[in-house]
């Protein structure tokens, strides 16, 4: 197979990378429901595997220590299968309202991703909501002025990250190969974990994302010094987890897509 010397396609998330600076709908509906079952989940429990389908990301959470003794304290056991399934059930309907709430487009956006269409880039996107939840926040998304060329979502490809298939599909409905012309975007481990499976090339984003998970009008407010303090940490656990680059958001991602096309053309 000839060797990729451009990239043709680049795979969006969406909460935390195109809409809902800072990932801040999936962790309110998740303390929201846990608080229902008398279980106060910590902020960092709640973010520790964003980005999975959100059943499996429940599935981790009732696997934690913490939430494990809470779960135990208020119920008397520790959780089961059957657990699962009822949050996962209630965690819908819940998801939905907030979603609405919290889908903004992330600041520059729609420029840079018009920008990207315009020089002939095809835009795909993956995520951990379910297509009923990505519905709503395609339509927001749109009327906002960004339209990806697909979108798919772990129950359309029968699974969730770090699986590649919603890459794959992607791929497969933008009619781009091979995978190494590909890059995909994301802000958490499992966006990176994804792509890397996939054989794309992966860039994390760090600002506007779960790795700091703060919204742009809280960060703003932060102390220089601990906002970088804030961005490296997150820098290097997504590098960690295998990212190819980071950038702090999706307008920083141009010189990095160059150097990717540099290194591509040198291989």
């Amino acid at each position: 197979m000839k060797q990729a010397t451009r990239i043709r396609a680049i795979m969006l998330d969406w909460a935390g990378t195109t809409v809902d600076h800072g990932s801040i709908a999936p962790v309110l509906a998740l303390t929201t429901l846990f608080a229902k079952h008398g279980v106060s989940l910590a902020m960092e429990d709640a973010r520790r595997d964003m980005g999975l389908l959100k059943r499996d990301h429940i599935q981790a959470i009732l696997a934690l220590p913490a939430v494990i003794s809470a779960w135990h304290k208020a119920f008397g056991r520790e959780p089961e299968p059957e657990d699962v399934s009822r949050l996962y059930d209630e965690f819908g309907p819940l998801q939905m309202d907030i979603i609405t709430q919290h889908s903004q487009l992330i600041e520059g956006v729609a420029d840079v991703v018009r920008g990207w269409q315009n020089r002939g880039l095809l835009i795909g996107s993956t995520t951990g909501y379910t297509r009923a939840m990505l519905t709503p926040v395609l339509a927001q998304a749109a009327a906002a002025g960004y339209r990806p060329d697909a979108s798919v979502c772990p129950d359309d490809v029968g699974a969730g990250r770090p699986a590649p298939w919603m890459l794959a599909r992607n791929a497969q409905l933008l009619n781009v190969y091979p995978p190494s012309s590909c890059v995909k975007i994301g802000d958490t481990i499992s966006d990176i974990e994804e792509g890397r499976n996939a054989g794309m090339w992966t860039i994390g984003l760090t600002r506007t994302g779960n790795m700091i998970g703060l919204d742009s009008a809280t960060l703003a407010q932060l102390p220089a010094a601990q906002k970088e303090s804030l961005l490296k940490q997150a820098s290097s656990r997504l590098l960690e987890a295998g990212a190819h680059f980071v950038a702090e958001d999706l307008s920083a991602c141009d010189p990095i897509l160059a150097q990717i096309e540099t290194n591509m053309q040198s291989s």
